[in-house]
């Protein structure tokens, strides 16, 4: 079968690496797609945001599934465009995945329904918003409603800082028009991890756990960014705890959906605070997580396009997951000063190093190619995700495997995993 993969990150280069293993494919398209993804799929220019452009390539080409990547398409409407030509395609329509693009629409659903969350306000007037931060305790988490790459939520310690968020998110100045609403948040104490599961509107299907590092810098010091790395699965989530996720979170907000006339089919990812309270939503998004894809991808044995149609088909109930008992890490490599400004054309060095290595894979999220030598191309440069036979292992592959290579002003953290180290040393 013929495949479109949209997008072209270290996200969709994983899934790109996945599908390419299925017995049921034949040829793999990816718009746009980048040059790292060239050796396992064919690239076509056009852009993830034109949606109708895809649509008539899809239907000229008799594509067979399409896979989307990043949230923007998703949020625009990409599903609804193929659904009304009978295009196969994997993920929700635009109804549904309002959940990652509108915080406001999945705190207010929340709430609706009684899924467990922060406390919250919503407004879209800056003086109600300064106004309601005063009778918060301290610290805050301030978020923009609308889409913003992972940069569009905050924490405030003190209440001059709240109101300098506030003013800058709202006026435009920080994450444009997605910061001209914001969520007010409590500060929730505790441990995050991410969750993710496949749903096809009825039944869900979960995935292995992993956690994210959205700080930029060792320690969760700095502003958030796209995410620094991750790992799977979670050692702190017991299986009593995950059951208290689907329990309480998953198939609730699930079946909240589908009262509300929007059943949600596809991936389903959670943002969750493992609290002393239990389990409760961070965030709410519509695809999978970047960079949770990379180490799930490592260890997912499942055939993953045959788990996409399932989903698509409304059969996932007769579907099952198999996953390598081996631990799976991700080290992203970022251009210095990201998530702020940063340069690009950086000459990459080392890469050469990991050809032919065992149990690692240098996932590209924004490179370009000239000739034999690798440049930097934006913020999250590459993923270096390596299995180990436990997380320790995993994480020293991992570090051990990137070690060579190097550009000017490269960053990444040096402490990925330490919560999950932390937790199986001191129990």
């Amino acid at each position: 079968m013929k495949i479109l993969l949209v997008g072209s990150g270290g996200r969709e280069h994983a899934l790109l690496w996945k599908i390419a293993q299925s017995s049921l494919v034949d040829k793999i398209f990816c718009a746009p797609g980048s040059h790292a993804m060239e050796d396992l799929a064919q690239r076509v220019d056009i852009g993830a945001d034109n949606l109708m452009g895809l649509a008539d390539f899809a239907q000229k080409e008799n594509i067979q599934l399409t896979v989307v990547g990043p949230e923007q398409p998703l949020v625009n409407g990409i599903v609804d465009i193929f659904q009304q030509r009978d295009l196969p395609i994997f993920g929700p329509q635009s109804k549904a995945a309002a959940l990652e693009g509108s915080k406001i629409f999945a705190k207010n659903l929340m709430n609706k329904y009684h899924i467990p969350t922060a406390a919250f306000f919503c407004t879209d007037d800056l003086a109600q918003a300064k106004k309601k931060v005063a009778n918060f305790s301290m610290p805050i988490v301030i978020k923009a409603d609308g889409l913003a790459a992972g940069k569009g939520v905050v924490i405030c310690h003190h209440l001059d800082s709240a109101f300098k968020t506030l003013e800058t998110m709202m006026s435009g100045d920080m994450v444009g028009e997605a910061g001209k609403k914001v969520v007010i948040e409590e500060f929730l104490q505790g441990i995050e991890a991410s969750y993710m599961v496949l749903s096809d509107g009825r039944n869900v299907l979960p995935l292995a756990s992993s956690q994210d590092h959205k700080r930029v810098f060792e320690g969760d010091e700095g502003p958030n960014t796209g995410g620094m790395g991750a790992y799977s699965p979670v050692p702190f989530i017991s299986p009593e705890t995950e059951k208290n996720i689907l329990n309480k979170i998953v198939f609730p907000l699930s079946l909240a959906m589908s009262k509300e006339d929007c059943p949600y089919s596809g991936i389903l990812y959670f943002g969750l605070m493992l609290t002393s309270d239990g389990p409760k939503v961070l965030e709410i998004n519509c695809r999978f997580g970047d960079p949770e894809t990379q180490p799930l991808m490592m260890r997912l044995k499942t055939d993953l396009v045959k788990l996409f149609l399932a989903c698509s088909h409304g059969r996932l109930s007769m579907s099952a997951i198999e996953w390598d008992p081996r631990t799976a890490a991700c080290v992203v490599m970022a251009a210095g000063g990201y998530p702020g400004k940063y340069s690009c054309g950086e000459k990459i060095e080392g890469l050469k190093t990991i050809d032919g290595q065992q149990n690692t894979q240098v996932f590209h999220a924004s490179t370009r190619k000239e000739g034999d030598q690798w440049f930097t191309n934006g913020g999250r440069v590459l993923s270096i995700t390596s299995l180990g036979n436990d997380l320790k292992d995993a994480i020293h592959n991992a570090y051990k495997s990137g070690a060579h290579i190097r550009w000017k002003d490269c960053h990444f953290r040096k402490d990925i995993g330490y919560k999950g180290l932390d937790f199986l040393t001191k129990g």
